[in-house]
């Protein structure tokens, strides 16, 4: 009897360790990182996001994040779209909360929460917004994080060149 009790012992400590180095690891690749403002704006999101480590890269656009589970990893990617930035998961236990926008076509759509704090940023964004079939203009301007897209075009177009681009945004309603 002793010895069974032992060895439920030793099972239990061998189960609470294995819990306890449960990490959760999550790559945002094909994110915008255009300068050090980027990185360090990264590095103010994070930093305060309880059970995460991370490493971002410039050169490769990447944020290598390590986190003590799958809800802190999710608190981490929500903290990096509100703070504009957007990228590709390597796992399937996080995720970008979806933009909805509609189908129809409009002439005026406003955005809101994009990180852009250069004029690298702005560049990126106006090419990105303006390469979408039907806009005709935009009155993005560096370091402000909201702007309008006119035109005749479908807002989800917008969304998802904004999002290839690397740059989370919120739609003002």
């Amino acid at each position: 009897m002793p010895r069974s009790i032992a060895l439920s012992a030793i099972l239990a400590l061998l189960l609470i360790a294995g819990t306890a180095i449960a990490e959760t690891k999550v790559t945002v690749s094909e994110t915008h990182l255009c300068c050090r403002q980027c990185l360090t704006a990264v590095d103010g999101v994070l930093k305060g996001v309880s059970g995460v480590t991370y490493k971002s890269d410039q050169g490769a656009k990447t944020i290598a994040i390590v986190a003590d589970s799958d809800a802190s990893a999710q608190k981490a990617i929500d903290a990096l779209a509100d703070a504009g930035f957007y990228g590709k998961l390597d796992n399937q236990a996080v995720k970008f909360k979806p933009i909805t926008s509609g189908d129809a076509a409009i002439e005026k759509l406003e955005v809101s929460g994009v990180h852009n704090c250069c004029g690298q940023c702005t560049m990126s964004i106006k090419k990105a917004v303006t390469g979408v079939s039907g806009v005709s203009s935009t009155d993005v301007k560096a370091r402000e994080s909201s702007f309008a897209v006119e035109g005749k075009f479908k807002p989800g177009d917008v969304i998802k060149a904004l999002l290839d681009d690397g740059f989370y945004v919120q739609v003002k309603k």
